[in-house]
Parts: structure tokens; sequence; C-alpha cells
């Protein structure tokens, strides 16, 4: 009796979402476009990062390659952004890598990807909020913040900030109120400040080019002592100078800011959530997805080149790079435009960051994960009013009174948590046997269709345990069949989630004994050697799998290799993250937790869906017993 409980309850655990694909309804306004997909992503992806992380990374850990770490950070995060593309071909619905997980890995590692998503994008909203703010102030000499300081400090050291902010309250509440307002005129607002942030960022780049030097790119120990002491105001010190040249801090530091550019990309995944608000999703977010991130790798890559070939590297002002640089080359008065520019980056990363907060939530709250009253739409916006509201009420209050940097890091986990399993996700999903149906209207076909429904019904169970064969050496390496089966899908299933742990383990030990395995210790050279041959034996089994034939808009190309290297980039840079932010992690899942078992597993829509079934299921079979019964009577 304990073991039947025990395998019921591990079953729900590992349900899966059905989708219906056939039906395009849905109580969202489809009035999205995919320019509106575009500017969504730029706009978030693109934020304030661009004027002052190319400025930290050129003098502290590349110099003029920052170029190339920003190449390189690219290329990872298009890994990542090929997979949401594909997903959002494949499930054009609100909801992102949760609900890319809940329909392929199960209930629980949805709800696990939902729950950090929310926190993400809530911590993401109020640290902006309380930037732009800083911002703002800055620009006008400090006055808000000297009034507040001296009127309403908190005095609660490393609990509360300093102060109140009242204007990042009131930006985030003013902004929460456009969202409700409509989606449509928020995708307006969003793309007049991504053309104003782009603008700024064109004149950024052709400044670059017509005042930078060369010479700033090849940089010997002689430029730096005569260079340093004519641009340098006095009592302050250069930065450290490395080798000089292209590439001053080596191999080491192109990875070290690569590691570091890779966080200036993360905020594509907000296009994923727009599944039910899109003309064409299916076309429209793959397309969004790529040309977003293409569009911010040339900013990315132009600003970082333009700034390094103004000023030399170890010059840098890192606190303000640009608007240093501009001063530097006699242009000033730049420093204004590149402001306004800063201001309208801060205001879409905003926008990107409470957009996709809301669908989320919507999303978990349709399939009863989330308390169902989250659901709720307005009737005349069409937006997911009731999740809107209480999301951006709660992201007020943190920007409001909390300082955030130590919570920040814990944005990383949920965002690298939701690449590595949409990356799983594509690769499980490309070798599964094709469904009749998604539609669960289809599923009941066996008990209530016609004579003609159930003989193909039978057809295809029939099919699948023909399919589902005894697993041989020969099943691993030469299939028999040119399409995926139940017995294949299961392979891969398996070896996915083999090859996903061994490249936790590998990078759990490239993070923590990194320095010894540079020096050649030999017990962890044999350990990663041997997760190597164990993760590439499963990688050539999955890689002699057959794949779905299924048409799509759009696939990832170069699998298992292009997915698997994802989730090693993902992986690792999670493996990071100091000891302090897992603790916090494992107190806001043991918070998600305490909802889904206490709330959520119960009103699972897909539970009830299952007990529906089985009711309809078990009903004609008693009553033919019941019959039966009769029959003896008589």
């Amino acid at each position: 009796m304990l073991k039947k409980a025990v395998a019921s309850f591990g079953k729900k655990l590992i349900r899966r979402r059905r989708v219906d694909l056939c039906s395009q309804e849905t109580k969202l306004a489809r009035c999205l476009s995919t320019l509106d997909l575009i500017a969504l992503g730029v706009g978030s992806t693109l934020g304030a990062g661009v004027y002052v992380l190319s400025g930290e990374v050129a003098k502290d850990q590349a110099g003029p390659a920052i170029v190339i770490c920003f190449f390189i950070a690219a290329v990872s995060s298009v890994l990542a952004g090929l997979c949401y593309a594909e997903f959002g071909a494949r499930v054009p619905k609100a909801g992102s890598a949760y609900l890319y997980s809940y329909v392929t890995v199960g209930e629980i590692w949805a709800f696990t990807t939902g729950w950090n998503l929310i926190l993400s994008y809530m911590i993401g909203t109020a640290s902006v909020a309380r930037a732009w703010s800083s911002t703002f102030d800055h620009i006008i000499g400090g006055h808000i913040s000297s009034f507040f300081q001296n009127h309403t400090s908190l005095h609660l050291e490393n609990v509360l900030a300093e102060y109140p902010d009242f204007f990042a309250l009131s930006l985030v509440l003013l902004l929460t109120g456009l969202l409700s307002f409509g989606v449509s005129e928020s995708a307006l607002v969003n793309k007049i400040f991504t053309a104003i942030n782009l603008l700024v960022l064109s004149f950024v780049i052709v400044a670059g080019c017509v005042k930078g030097d060369v010479k700033n790119w090849s940089l010997s120990e002689a430029d730096f002592q005569n260079r340093s002491d004519k641009f340098m105001e006095p009592g302050n010190k250069a930065g450290f100078f490395g080798k000089g040249g292209f590439f001053p801090f080596g191999f080491q530091g192109i990875l070290s800011g690569a590691a570091t550019c890779f966080y200036a990309f993360v905020g594509f995944d907000c296009i994923a959530t727009t599944g039910e608000e899109a003309r064409n999703p299916q076309r429209s977010i793959p397309v969004g997805i790529i040309v977003s991130l293409l569009i911010c790798f040339v900013a990315y890559f132009g600003v970082s080149a333009s700034l390094t070939l103004m000023v030399p590297y170890f010059l840098v002002n890192k606190e303000s790079p640009l608007p240093d640089a501009f001063k530097s080359v006699g242009w000033e008065p730049a420093r204004y435009v590149v402001a306004i520019g800063s201001l309208c980056a801060l205001s879409t990363s905003l926008l990107g960051s409470m957009f996709p907060m809301p669908r989320v939530i919507y999303a978990m709250a349709e399939d009863g994960l989330l308390f169902r009253f989250l659901f709720r739409v307005h009737s005349r916006t069409k937006t997911p009013l009731v999740a809107t509201v209480v999301s951006g009420i709660i992201a007020a209050l943190m920007a409001f009174l909390f300082e955030l940097k130590d919570l920040v890091n814990l944005m990383s986990i949920g965002t690298l948590l939701a690449y590595s399993l949409v990356a799983v996700c594509v690769l499980i999903l490309r070798y599964q046997p094709e469904m009749i149906s998604n539609s669960r209207d289809l599923e009941m076909l066996e008990v209530n269709g016609s004579e003609e429904e159930k003989v193909i019904m039978n057809r295809a169970a029939g099919h699948s345990r023909t399919a589902l064969k005894k697993l041989t050496l020969r099943s691993l390496f030469s299939p028999e069949a040119d399409t995926p089966t139940h017995l294949s899908g299961r392979i891969v299933y398996i070896s996915s989630t083999v090859i996903s742990i061994m490249i936790t383990a590998l990078c759990g030990i490239l993070a923590q004994k990194g320095v010894a395995l540079l020096e050649g210790d030999i017990g962890c050279i044999v350990a990663c050697v041997v997760l190597l041959v164990i993760s590439l034996f499963f990688t050539i089994v999955i890689w002699r799998q057959p794949e779905s034939k299924a048409q799509l808009s759009f696939k990832v190309p170069g699998l298992p290799l292009l997915p698997l290297f994802s989730i090693l980039v993902n992986v690792y840079l999670m493996m990071q993250l100091d000891a302090g932010t897992w603790v916090r992690f494992a107190v806001w899942m043991a918070i998600g937790f305490a909802i889904y078992f206490g709330y959520g597993i119960q009103h699972s829509q897909e539970g009830e869906a299952a007990r529906q079934y089985s009711a309809a299921v078990t009903k004609p079979l008693n009553s033919a017993s019941s019959d039966m019964s009769q029959d003896r009577e008589i």
C-alpha cells in the first residue's frame, strides 16, 4: 500500500502539461508584431549595462580584447536563444521556460523554474528602478538622495536601504499602471525608448570611429608611463597595466571578461512569454529572439570598441566610462546625450523586467500551481490584471525599502537555471515520438469517440507497444526505426539526465578545484577525464537516435552538441556564485515548495484532467460489470 502511495505521489511530481496546439484561443490580446517583440528583446537586454559594463571589463579584465569577450558571450547567449527560439515555435503559449519545462520534464521542475523566474523578475524590477532613481539623482546633482537621507533615514544597516526610495516606488507603480492599461500601449512606449537608446549608442559608436586612435589597441609599457601622467587627474593612479597590447591580461582575462559579459545578454527570454499576445507567435518569437540578440551584440561590440579606441584601457573611469571618454577627447557636452541614453536604457530594461513577470504568474495560476485569483484577465484591456498589479506592488515595495545588492545574484540562479532546463528540454523533445494530437479533448476519443476514431487510437497504441522493445546494446547505437519510438525517446531522456549530472559534477570541480587542475593535480585530472568520457559516450548515444521529422518554423541546428554546450556554460556560471547566494536560493525554494505542496499539487489542472479521464474510463467499465452481473442473475 505504501509503495503504491509513493509511486502515485512520484507520478504527480513528473506529470507533464499537454498543450492544445490546434487552438489559438486565448484570454489575452493578440496584438504584438514581430517588430514589437524585437523592440521588447532589445530593450530588456540592452540596459544600462552597455553604458557601464564595458568600462569595468575593459579596465580590470580584458583591455581592448573586450570586443572578443562580448563575441564569446554573445555566442554563448545565442545558444540559449536558439533553444528558446525552437520552443517558441513548438509551444507558442505564455509562460516561457516554465511552460517549456512543464511540457517536457514535469510539474515539479516547471514549478521550480517558474518560481525562480518570478523572483528574478521581481529583483530585476526593483534593482533597475533604484538604478533609474540613482542615475536621475546623479544628473540633477544628488538633491533627491540628500533630501531623503536628511529627513527619512531608516538607520537599519545591512537590513534596509539607507533611505526609502519614493522615486523608485513611484516609477514602478507608474509602469504597473501602464502595463495594466494595455499591451499595445506598453509596446509603443518601449519602442520609443528603445529607438532613442539605439540612436544614442549609434552616436557613441560613430564618435569612437571619428575620435578614436587605433594605437590605443597596441599600447606598450612606455605608453603606459607617458599617457598615465598626461591624462590622469592629480591624486589619481592609473590602473594595473597588464602585459600591454591587444590582450593585456591574457587568455584568462578574456575568459573572465566573457563570463561577466554573458550577463549583459540576459533579458531576451522575456520574448518567450508573449506566446499568447503575439499575432504569429510561431514565427515572431524565433525571429524576435535571434534578431534582438544580434542587435545587442552589435551595440555592445561597437560601444566597447569605441571606448577603448578613445581612451587607453588603463585610464577608463569605471564609474562613468563614456562621459569621461568624451571629456578626454574634447567632446564633454556629449555626456548629456549619454545621460539621456542611459535613462532610456534603464526605462526599457525596467519594462523588460516587469512585462514577463505577470505572464509567468498568469501561466502558473492558469495551471493551478499558484492561486487561481492571479489568473484573472481584464475584460477590456485583455491583460493579466491581478497578476500585474500584485507583482508590481511587491516589486515597488522592494525597490522602496531594500538596497538589493545581496539579492541580485539570485537573479542569476533563476535565469541560468531556466536557460539550462530549456536546453535540456529541446534535447529531449527533438527525439520523442510525435503525438496524434496535443489536444486534451482528443484524449477522450478512446472513451467517447466513434468506432473509426477508436480504431486510430488502437493502431497508435499498438504501434507504441511494438516500439517499446527491450533495451539492447544495438538499440543504443543502431536503432531499427528511422523515426523516434518510445524506446528511443526513453534512451534520450535517460542519457540527457546522465549527461546533465556529469556536466554539473564537472563544473563543480572546475569551479572549486580549478587552480589544482591547472597545477596538475592527478585526482582532479582523472575525475574530469572520467566525467568527460561518460558524457561523450551518452552524447554519441543521443546522436545515434532518430530525430523527429516534425515541421517547425525554427529548429536548433547541431543537435546534440549545441544544447549540451549551452548547459555546460550555464551550469559553470551557476557554480561561480557564492555560498550565501545558494543559501538564499534554498530559503526562497522552501517558501515555494510550501506553496506547491500545500496548494499547487492538489489544484493542478493536469491532475484534475487525469482524475476526469480516470472517471470517464472507469464509468463504462463499471456499467459493463453491472450488466454482466444482471445477466448472471437472469
